[in-house]
């Protein structure tokens, strides 16, 4: 029922879902949740982050502009709860909820992690991003209840069905 991907690579893991929802869409998979697009990075590899809320938008940026000579979070808290809160309306009758990370602010108990688990609580498969920082909080949060899945689409559209059809539906 929770899936996970961690690609080693800074925004590999973004790259990967955004193709893996475009490739389940097209496969006819009825998708909520979100995925991460990164814009240019400055001269310090500072991108704009951005999300895509599934199925088919809008993009909301989730990044904040504290300066030049900020080394703090980045992140619009607000703007995130915002895309939870449409990425939660658009659960029923999905087929799979997918989310980009789970990042510090689900390790915190915030952000995407009380949908994750309604997700799972009614029987729909999830596919997240983990990325080595937080991969403790999260296997703190799933137990032994997540898959680490290869970054191959094919085989996570097979994952999906046959969880799919052995679960039952409760949304």
């Amino acid at each position: 029922m929770l899936g996970f991907v961690q690609l080693a690579e800074r925004g590999a893991n973004d790259l990967f879902l955004g193709a893996l929802a475009a490739s389940l869409t097209a496969a006819g998979w009825r998708l909520a949740g979100a995925v991460q697009v990164n814009g240019a990075s400055d001269a310090r590899g500072v991108c704009d982050m951005d999300l895509t809320l599934l199925p088919d938008g809008p993009s909301i940026s989730i990044s904040q502009c504290l300066g030049v000579h900020s080394t703090g979070c980045r992140l619009d808290t607000a703007a995130l709860e915002e895309a939870v809160a449409v990425s939660a309306g658009r659960l029923q009758g999905a087929d799979v909820l997918i989310v980009n990370k789970f990042g510090k602010h689900e390790a915190e108990g915030r952000g995407f992690r009380s949908l994750i688990a309604e997700a799972m609580g009614a029987g729909v498969p999830v596919v997240v991003g983990v990325n080595r920082q937080n991969r403790q909080a999260f296997e703190a949060f799933a137990g032994d209840l997540a898959t680490e899945l290869s970054a191959e689409p094919d085989r996570i559209a097979d994952w999906l069905g046959s969880r799919a059809r052995a679960l039952p539906r409760a949304v």
